[in-house]
């Protein structure tokens, strides 16, 4: 490790403090440009949201097979308040993690 002295460490704060004030200018003006447009930052979360229309509903007969597989999982009947459909690709992602790790490398 090398030797520091007093001039280095001086040199090293000076050079962390103009960082921290470019950062700091940046943030304001990231912040700025968020209350005069907010969409213009977050076009991505806009178009994924979905409305209530928009999203796929459950069918009878998939409400009727999940309250079924409940009942004989729990062994009792049950009664479902609410299903919300979550998009997600993990599942998938996990079964092609399984599938890659089952192949026997030579």
């Amino acid at each position: 490790m090398a030797k520091m002295t007093v001039k280095t460490l001086a040199e090293m704060l000076e050079q962390m403090q103009t960082q921290l004030a470019e950062l700091s200018r940046k943030v304001e003006q990231l912040e700025a440009a968020q209350k005069t447009q907010p969409q213009a930052l977050q076009p991505a979360a806009a178009d994924s949201m979905q409305t209530e229309e928009t999203r796929p509903q459950i069918t009878e007969e998939e409400l009727i097979a999940i309250s079924g597989a409940i009942a004989a999982y729990l062994g009792v009947r049950v009664r479902i308040k609410q299903i919300r459909l979550v998009g997600s690709h993990s599942w998938a992602q996990q079964g092609r993690v399984w599938i890659q790790a089952s192949h026997k490398l030579h």
